[in-house]
């Protein structure tokens, strides 16, 4: 039983709750109090801190590869795949807007795609053409095969630089958004699951673990992967990504932000270290899971391709393995939307949520 104490502060009643406080949960909070001060902002975060893929990642900033653009277009259509690039070039321009690059080790180091076929260069006209009025520049994807040797990366056929590609700190980004909530009054319940949730004609009540409940005007889904728990009739699968993270190695040369094959893999410096991720092409039905486990087949095809392609000749030690969730779908685009008169969702970042959030943010902020 609560005291009227808590019961008049922390589970009052809001004008507005957020379920989880990864990115798009935060930058959602920010948008609401930007548009709407007067209004009361609760977000219920299930983990101490936010988990799920915010800080698990690999630390891009998620403007995406050649080759994933390519087969965006092929699947979902030219206009749906130029809207999702665009979401993310404004969604790292507005990071940038908010933050200095010091305070979230942004890095515009630009980013590369290693290619062992050329038949994807045939197409490097068309989509610079149709990103030109995204990005402002006449080539988005250059060919820069003389980078290949000073990356140490000599076993790969071509290589594509990527201007408007970087990397970041997951971490003190979300530290420097949480910091920002805090500014704007929003509120935080961390370590708190929400059991269940029934919406009335006047208001939706959020009930608790410990028979505690808390209700609000609206909510909003921000659970990415861990959706299906509340919304079972969308189209969410959830897909671990595994990385690991190598000892310091003298002497690197790798410096930037890399893919290969459509971004199923993405490896990058972290100062002198490399860290790795992805394959779970490799095995997508294990992937498909909310688990935060590494496996062994996975680890070793990883190490297998830091040996082959990125490290070649070099000796190294693994020091950290990790996995985080993403959400995926039957197409890329984010579900943001209304579900009922008092329920909304954002959700379904596939994996480019450090660039996607800013906007889908201000997206939900437009429909409440």
């Amino acid at each position: 039983m609560n005291s009227i104490w808590e019961l008049d502060t922390f589970y009052r009643k809001r004008d507005i709750i957020i379920i989880g406080a990864g990115f798009s949960g935060l930058w959602t909070g920010l948008s609401m109090k930007e548009k709407y001060p007067e209004k009361s902002v609760l977000i219920i975060e299930r983990n101490a801190i936010p988990l799920g893929a915010s800080t698990r990642n690999a630390g891009f900033a998620c403007f995406g590869s050649f080759t994933e653009v390519i087969a965006d277009s092929q699947k979902m259509g030219w206009e749906k795949t130029l809207k999702l690039v665009k979401m993310r070039f404004d969604g790292l321009k507005k990071i940038r807007q908010y933050f200095k690059n010091n305070e979230i080790d942004f890095e515009l180091n630009g980013g590369y795609e290693i290619l062992n076929n050329e038949e994807p260069l045939f197409q490097i006209d068309t989509v610079n053409e149709k990103l030109k009025t995204i990005t402002g520049l006449d080539q988005t994807y250059t060919l820069k095969q003389d980078k290949i040797q000073e990356f140490g990366l000599g076993k790969s056929a071509f290589l594509i630089e990527n201007p408007c590609e970087g990397s970041l700190h997951s971490g003190k980004l979300l530290q420097k958004l949480l910091e920002k909530c805090h500014e704007l009054k929003v509120e935080f319940l961390f370590g708190t699951e929400v059991e269940n949730i029934e919406e009335t004609a006047h208001e939706v009540e959020i009930r608790l673990s410990d028979n505690i409940s808390v209700k609000a005007d609206k909510i909003i889904y921000c659970t990415n992967a861990f959706t299906s728990r509340f919304l079972e009739n969308e189209n969410i699968i959830p897909a671990r990504g595994q990385i690991l993270l190598t000892e310091p190695i003298e002497g690197l040369k790798l410096k930037g932000t890399f893919h290969y094959d459509e971004g199923y893999y993405y490896f990058r410096n972290v100062g002198n270290q490399v860290l790795l991720g992805g394959g779970r092409n490799q095995d997508f039905e294990t992937e498909e899971t909310t688990a935060f486990e590494t496996t062994e087949f996975l680890q070793n095809h990883l190490e297998n391709f830091l040996k082959e392609v990125i490290l070649p000749q070099k000796d190294f030690k693994i020091a950290l393995r990790w996995s985080g969730i993403m959400a995926m779908g039957s197409e890329k685009t984010p579900i943001v939307k209304q579900l009922s008169e008092r329920q909304f969702c954002a959700v379904r970042l596939s994996g480019m949520g450090v660039a996607l959030a800013p906007k889908i943010g201000e997206m939900i902020a437009e429909m409440i």
